[in-house]
């Protein structure tokens, strides 16, 4: 097992450390959007035990009809946790000021970690640079990774020639269905653009996808990635 990961001193101050050696399941869930529907129908197919952990890659809010419900499913259920997203962090710098936001939900969402890590894993909303040490990331790289040698959805992307040494689980880049590499698990299938709301069972080693009927928004083909 892989040591607790190094960050720099920015991101550390915004790193967790989930303890999992006594939880039962535990999941990591892509991308919500506000799609609270989809959300509820994940949580009762899974059906969380007590000790049950649902791990959430960042961006729950924006682009759906429901963000208040959805962060209110999330931060009222110790069970649940999540990373920061590129949306929460807009909104957080006060690029984005919905109409949706309450008292509260930017200082929550500001609260939010980076990163959390468990076992030789680790939870971020975009991703690494792979030919980079995670000690000189900063928080918005972590939130915004895609393609740090090439050009956003044309690629190439970080994960082509990430190796490890430790197992990221990220969201952010959409794709049509999971994308499973040895190191890398990309878990944003497009719940909100029409696709599918995506659980990986970490213990199991398997996935749990929920339809999404209704498309929330407009997404060109070309933003999706196809998983070959």
């Amino acid at each position: 097992m892989n040591p607790r990961p190094k960050f720099s001193d920015t991101v550390e101050s915004a790193h967790e450390r989930l303890a999992v050696d006594d939880c039962g399941e535990l999941y990591i869930v892509g991308d919500v959007h506000g799609s609270r529907a989809a959300l509820e129908k994940l949580l009762s197919e899974l059906d969380p035990a007590d000790d049950d952990r649902l791990v959430f890659v960042g961006d729950l809010v924006r682009k759906g009809p429901d963000s208040p419900g959805v962060v209110d499913l999330v931060r009222d259920d110790d069970r649940l946790v999540s990373v920061r997203g590129n949306n929460e962090q807009k909104i957080v710098r006060g690029d984005k000021d919905p109409d949706w936001l309450r008292d509260g939900d930017r200082a929550y969402f500001e609260s939010l970690p980076a990163a959390i890590s468990f076992d030789d894993a680790i939870v971020v909303h975009g991703g690494v640079d792979p030919d980079r040490p995670l000690d000189d990331h900063t928080v918005e790289e972590l939130l915004t990774m895609r393609a740090p040698s090439g050009d956003g959805y044309d690629g190439p992307f970080w994960y082509d020639d990430y190796d490890g040494p430790y197992r990221v689980f990220f969201g952010h880049t959409v794709h049509d269905s999971p994308m499973e590499r040895e190191y890398a698990v990309g878990l944003d299938t497009g719940c909100v653009y029409g696709g599918t709301l995506t659980a990986y069972d970490y213990r199991n080693d398997d996935y749990v996808t929920i339809d999404q009927p209704t498309t929330h928004e407009q997404r060109d083909d070309s933003k999706f990635v196809s998983v070959v």
